[in-house]
Formats: C-alpha cells, sequence, structure tokens
C-alpha cells in the first residue's frame, strides 16, 4: 500500500493491531533487496539522542505526534534516560532503537573490561569526540569483543526496561569502522534486533554546497566513504537488515526549511533514512556537552512544519519506520 506523509502515523497504528499473517521470506526479500525499493522512495526519518534530556524527548515525540518523524534512538546511558522510556511505552506508533554510545559517555559494564573504549585518565569514561575513536580503529587498536560486551549491555538495559528494540546506530556513527561494527553487529544477533543504520550518506554533495558551512563537514564524510563497502558485506552476512544509506549528517547543525526541501527533491529511488536532533534548549541542554544546541530548535521547526510535508509529497516518498524495513 502507497502509503503518504499524512496518513503514516494512522497506518502504523493499525499495523500495529493488525493480525494479518507475516510476509514469507521470499516476498520479504523482494520488498527490501529487489525492484520494488528501485521503483519507489521510502524514507526513515530517526531522531537521535532520545533520553539526553527531557527536553530532547519532549521534542523527539511532538516531531512524532505533529509531523513527520517515524522513529527514534535512545541512549541507554543517558540523563532522562527514564523519561524516554515511559515516552517510549506510551508511544507504540515511534519505532526505538537503541543509540549506542561508545564515546562521550560512561559505560555501563565495568570499565576495566573496556580499555580500548575508556580515557586514559579518567578511566569511568569513554574517550572525547570521534577523531581519536577513528584513529584507534583504523589502527587496530579497537577490540571488538569489548565493542560487543558494552553494546549488548545498552539493547539490553532498553530491553530489561520493555523496550521493543527495533534498530540501533551509534553515537557521532562510530558503527561506521569495521572493528566497531564487529561488535555492534554480533551484539545486535545476540539480543534479537534485526536492523541498523547505514551510516554512509551517498547523496550529500547534491546539497553540500549551498551552504559553505557544509563544505568541511561533507568532506569529512566523504574521506570515510571508502568504508562503505565492507560495512554493506558486513550486514548481509550477519543477515541484518539497513537502508540503502543516510540523508541529513552532512546538514548536522545546520539543517533549515530550505536545506530539507533541497535534501527531497534530490532524494533518489530506493529506502533511505533521514537522520535529525531536534530538542528544545533547555537548563539541562546547555549543561551538556554539545555542539547541537539551538540548532534542535530549528530541527524540530523543520519536521512539524507543512511544508515539509508538502516537500515529501511532490517527491512521492513513502515514510516508513525502521520497523517496516
Amino acid at each position: 500500500m502507497k502509503r503518504t506523509v499524512s496518513e503514516y502515523t494512522r497506518c502504523s497504528k493499525e499495523r500495529s493491531n493488525s493480525s494479518a499473517p507475516k510476509l514469507d521470506y521470499l516476498f520479504r526479500t523482494i520488498l527490501t533487496f529487489g525492484c520494488y525499493t528501485a521503483r519507489v522512495r521510502r524514507l526513515i526519518i530517526n531522531a537521535d539522542d532520545f533520553g539526553l534530556t527531557a527536553g530532547v524527548n519532549r521534542a523527539i515525540v511532538e516531531a512524532h505526534e505533529r509531523g513527520v518523524l517515524t522513529s527514534t534512538t535512545l541512549m541507554a546511558n543517558s540523563l532522562a534516560f527514564d523519561d524516554a522510556v515511559q515516552l517510549a511505552k506510551g508511544h507504540s506508533s515511534l519505532s526505538t532503537g537503541c543509540h549506542v554510545v561508545l564515546v562521550d559517555g560512561k559505560p555501563l559494564i565495568d570499565p576495566g573490561r573496556l580499555p580500548d573504549l575508556v580515557d586514559g585518565k579518567d578511566r569511568n569514561s569513554f574517550r572525547e569526540g570521534i577523531s581519536g575513536f577513528a584513529i584507534r580503529a583504523l589502527s587496530g587498536r579497537i577490540d571488538p569483543d569489548q565493542v560487543e560486551a558494552e553494546t549488548t549491555a545498552q539493547i539490553r538495559k532498553l530491553q530489561a526496561h520493555g523496550v521493543l528494540v527495533s534498530h540501533v546506530d551509534s553515537h557521532k556513527h562510530t558503527h561506521m569502522f569495521p572493528a566497531a561494527l564487529q561488535g555492534i553487529l554480533r551484539a545486535s544477533r545476540t539480543c534479537g534486533v534485526t536492523a541498523v543504520r547505514n551510516p554512509f550518506e551517498v547523496v550529500a554533495a547534491n546539497f553540500a554546497r549551498l551552504q559553505r558551512g557544509l563544505w568541511k563537514r561533507y568532506a569529512q564524510v566523504k574521506t570515510l566513504h571508502g568504508l562503505a563497502g565492507y560495512f554493506r558485506k558486513a550486514v548481509a552476512k550477519a543477515g541484518l537488515r539497513t537502508p540503502d544509506g543516510t540523508l541529513g549528517i552532512v546538514a548536522t547543525g545546520h539543517l533549515n526549511p530550505d536545506l530539507f526541501r533541497n535534501i527531497a527533491e534530490n532524494m533518489p529511488e530506493g529506502t533511505w533514512e533521514f537522520v535529525c536532533h531536534p530538542g528544545y534548549l533547555d537548563a539541562d541542554l546547555r549543561s551538556i556537552r554539545t555542539r547541537l544546541r539551538e540548532s534542535r530548535v530549528e530541527e524540530l521547526a523543520v519536521l512539524t512544519s507543512a511544508d515539509t510535508r508538502t516537500a515529501l509529497e511532490k517527491r512521492g516518498v513513502q515514510l516508513i519506520s525502521y520497523r517496516d524495513l
């Protein structure tokens, strides 16, 4: 059934109550990998950082209820975790996954088991920033077994609190690196999670030229694109599902209505994920070390705008969640 933007929420609620049998394996394979996805444009709109603060949680739920957001990923070791869990349970149409944190936070398991991941000075915290993680991962100094152990703990925490974990991604996209990806894929299989974000943005150049602020980000993303082939092979071997790629990573921190419209107009055929970070700028968010503050408010406005719906409908985009992948 073709699903318009305005019909998404109603259809997702009907699906959750449906007693219709599951698609058989062959038909599901055709839908996911065959000619079906080549003839349509399907889009998952996923908000990262669920659980970061109460204001971020509220914005994510509003973007789902009043806007085009279909999915989110919850941080197991976050400030407003309990609030996010209750909201997830109260909004069953919101597909909720695990936002695996391996940098800029504290581990759930004994830090002594994670020597490759924790800070050399503060042994109770992960190292800060993606640059150092990337260097260590690409030089063989990240043990996939350590990543698997911590990822399993984070997914299990969500499941223990009653969250039906639909997919996984990672804070600052650490799973684009093979060592981290191996551990996260193994943990996902162990925990029964069947989908993972494809963190590689293949159409970024279509809109990176619009703003000077995007050029540096685009160059960083482009540099790491050589890892995309390994990612696809590893995910297929693990038996997990993933979209064709992502939209919005380059635009993070710079999203506005014109930029989103350009992204929608340049969206190719296939199944994609738009990555976003809506939120309210409150005292809790101001106290957290993050570059995304005022931009979260702007993203919420974009996600709940009638113009956003119109842009997607003009392009014939079908909104789906990770549960539909």
